[in-house]
Order: C-alpha cells, then structure tokens, then sequence
C-alpha cells in the first residue's frame, strides 16, 4: 500500500499529541510510514482539521463573506473584487486543492476502516467523503469523482463526471453510513478533534448534511427529495439528526500546536484591509441581535465610538470618500478557542421551518423559526433577550425571506452555505450597489482553476461541453431558479 506524504504524516503524529499522555499510541506499529501501519483514526483528525480550517478560512472569509455582503475590501480603488462579482478563475483553486487532497486521505481511512473492520469510522469516512465531494459540486459543478484519487492506477487524467451521477452518489453513502454506525462497538483510538468517538453524535451528523443537501436539490428533484425528507423527519430511530447544541458539528481550535487557528497572524483576520458591510451591520442592529459586538468592533469618528456602522459593499474609492472609521471584524471570532462549523441544530430547525412554510411537512413554523434563532444565538455563547421576539424585524411573519434573512446569520462562518442558500432561494435581499460586475448577477458558481484546464485538459473540455460553459454565470444542477 502507499506511503504517506511526509507532509501529512507530520501532521497525523502531531494531532496524537491532543490527546492526554495516558492514550495508548500502540495503535501505530514500528514501520510509521506506512499506511498498512496506521488506524483508520489516525488519518481522521488531519482530515477534521485540514478541511474545517481550510472552510473558515478560505471558503467562508475570502469568498464567501465578499459575495454574501459580509466583508467589505477598504479602501476599496480596485474594480476587479468578489464582492463587486467580479470572480476570476482562481476564485476556486485553494477549495479545490484543499479538498481533492484530504480527499486522498479520505479514501486511505476508507481502506484503513475495513482492514480493521470498524463499521464507525467507514461510516465516519463515507460522511466526510459525501460532505468533501458536496462541497466541490456545488461550486464547480461537474468534477472529477469515479476516476478521482486513483493515481497508483494509473488514472492522472481523471473524467469529470456529471454532477447529478455524484449527487446520487453522495445520498448513497450518507444511507450507507446511516445504517452501519455500531453504538455497541467503543473506540480504544486516539480521541477525535470533532465528537471524542461519539458516534452516536457522528451518526446524527450523517443524517443532518444528508437533510441539508436534499433541501438544498429539492428544486430540481422535488418528489425524490421530499419524501426522502418526511421519511426522515419522521422516523427518528432510524434517521437520528441533531436535537440540540450539544450535537453541533463544531471543531474547535484549542490553541495547542498543531491545533491552532488558520490565522497566521491574528492582525490579518481584521486589519485595516477589510470593514463590514452595512447589509450585515445594519440588520443586526435593527435586529438588536446580541452576537453584533462578538463578530464586530464599533465605528469610530474622530477617533470616538459612534456605535455599529458599515459600508456598502461594492463601495468604490479611497478612505477620504468615508469620513468615519467603519466597523471591522471582531478578531475575537479567529481567536483561541476559535469555532469551525459544519453544521448546527441551528440549521435543522431552520431547514422545518422553511418546509413548514411551504406547506411540505406537518408542524408550527413559528416554532421551529424560533428554536433556530435560539440556537444559533446560543452557539455563540449569548442568551436571546426576553423581548427579542417582540422586535417587528425578529416577530415571525410566515416569511421565506424572513427565516433565510435570519438563517443566514446562523450560517456565519459556516464555509459556503450562505452562498448556496442564496443560489436555491435568492434570500436574503442583499441591496444592489453601484459599481458592480456581472449586470448585478450573483455568480452561480467558481470557474475551473487554470492548472485543471492546462493538465487534465481533455476532460476539462468534456466537463465544460457537458455543462454548456465554464463562466461564473453556469448553474449547478441544482440552481434552477
């Protein structure tokens, strides 16, 4: 079987070291460079650690943030920015290096997981497989899958397969995990960085990314997906989902090399090159939301505080044409212990709520509304004030905008979700600003990095006449509206 990059390796011994010093390491045998001699555990926590980092700090903070009207470049003398829509070919490269290499890794704890014949972490793997592969259709779409990470075969020019196939795919393996989770079978492994060997916590994470991604396709296949969706809403013994903030997906960064934020120095994630938008600063004050003064510093005038005060994205000139200091990310957020998200229970009461509001399952909209704007505040360690629900911005309306308005602050820092929760919905309603790219079009997707089209260029060609196109403007299979 294959060596382990050092690289990786590296990483794989460190990440053993979060453990207490009575863990037992004889898991690794005495030949450490090979992947025969490692546990399936082994590999999970690099994997945990490499994608979730990569989500915050790239997905979500330098693409995501600028589309979604969170963050705004200043001062702003450059036309070509994501958050103008303006998006070059390299929009995409890190997410797709970053998640085609943990990819590789994946499948080695897939191989790892059977030669051990440990269900839980097969089923651990199959998750991250379906969520890493999810990840990368709904940016790119179509994309190297069935001939993907098979260069010991020979294949170095994987085919670009049709992302509804990989969608299909992708349902397939959450099922499969779904079923095989053993809750009598305990972990003598190495302590995950995610759920400490839970894999009844595990198990409902299968279950909820696998409810997000039929939401997120029902539009195009309405009859598959929502009788998949009652099914599981209904029957909880056998689909189990989050119930609670206790079974929130969050990863931890600790502070504790190698399990340090993304940030290299904690002065980039707020520095004086970025300010918030006032979409995003304005509805958290009319919403007088208690997670403003975690995620935001207030504006300055004169050097004096004059309270929370953005700038529109899109905004184009230099600092003289603003004549206050706007607000900034709070670093606090990139700080240790700093969160990674994957998913909240925040977000499966918003998902009831929105099939509640359309009248696709039985229950009260209102409270499902209410229980993820709970949930989502407490996640960030803030109670919701008593009268919160009394604020007309916050009362329930029985409104799609309005629960995606809110869900989308649930979704902070959540990698792509905001974006893609746009795509399906068009919420919220962001203000269209002058100087802006693209007719004012939301980009649909990220073009195909230039290193895939110059070294697997055939299939590139392939993919891009199969998709009728290779521009921002090319839906995911998906995006049908």
């Amino acid at each position: 079987m294959k060596k382990i990059k050092n690289s990786i390796l590296a990483i794989v011994i460190a990440s053993l070291t979060l453990s207490s010093c009575t863990d037992n390491f004889e898991e690794i045998n005495t030949d450490p460079n090979r992947l025969d001699a490692i546990s399936p555990s082994t590999l999970l926590n690099p994997i945990l650690y490499g994608v979730t980092n990569h989500n915050s700090y790239s997905a979500y903070f330098y693409r995501n943030a600028f589309l979604m009207q969170t963050i705004v470049p200043f001062p702003s003398d450059v036309e070509e920015r994501y958050d103008r829509y303006h998006v070059t070919e390299n929009i995409g490269t890190t997410m797709w290096n970053n998640h085609y290499r943990w990819l590789k890794n994946i499948e080695e704890m897939l191989v790892a997981s059977e030669q051990a014949a440990d269900p839980n972490y097969k089923a651990v793997a199959l998750t991250l497989k379906a969520w890493c592969y999810a990840n990368l259709v709904d940016c790119f779409g179509d994309i190297p899958f069935s001939e993907a990470s098979k260069g010991e075969l020979g294949i170095t020019n994987p085919k670009f397969d049709d992302q509804r196939e990989i969608y299909k795919t992708i349902f397939e393996y959450l099922e499969e995990a779904n079923a095989i989770y053993d809750s009598n079978k305990k972990s003598n492994y190495t302590a995950d960085l995610l759920y400490a060997n839970d894999f009844t916590k595990w198990r409902k994470l299968t279950n909820s990314i696998h409810l997000r991604l039929l939401l997120q396709v029902s539009d195009a296949q309405p009859a598959i997906s929502f009788q998949k969706i009652n099914t599981m809403l209904t029957d909880a013994a056998t689909y189990p989902i989050f119930e609670s903030n206790a079974d929130n997906a969050i990863l931890i960064n600790t502070g504790i090399t190698p399990n340090i934020t993304p940030w290299p120095r904690i002065q980039d994630f707020r520095g004086g090159a970025r300010k918030l938008s006032t979409f995003f600063i304005d509805n958290l004050v009319a919403m007088d939301d208690p997670r403003l003064p975690l995620w935001a510093t207030k504006a300055k005038k004169d050097n004096v505080e004059i309270g929370y005060k953005g700038i529109p994205s899109g905004f184009f000139g230099n600092e003289s044409l603003i004549d206050y200091a706007p607000s900034e990310p709070n670093d606090a957020q990139a700080k240790t212990p700093m969160k990674n998200f994957i998913m909240t229970y925040a977000e499966i009461e918003f998902i009831k709520a929105e099939l509640i509001q359309k009248g696709l399952i039985a229950g009260d909209a209102q409270s499902a509304y209410e229980k993820g704007i709970i949930a989502a505040i407490e996640t960030w360690g803030v109670k919701v004030p008593t009268t919160y629900f009394e604020n007309p911005k916050n009362k329930f309306n029985n409104t799609l905008e309005q629960i995606i308005l809110h869900k989308y602050f649930a979704l902070h820092f959540t990698d792509n979700q905001q974006w893609n929760n746009f795509r399906r919905t068009g919420y919220p309603s962001m203000p269209l600003v002058e100087n802006i790219h693209n007719n004012g079009i939301m980009p649909s997707r990220y073009p195909y990095p230039p290193n895939i089209k110059q070294q697997n260029r055939n299939e590139y060609i392939k993919a891009v006449e199969n998709m009728g196109g290779d521009d921002m403007n090319i839906k995911i299979w998906w995006d049908i509206n």
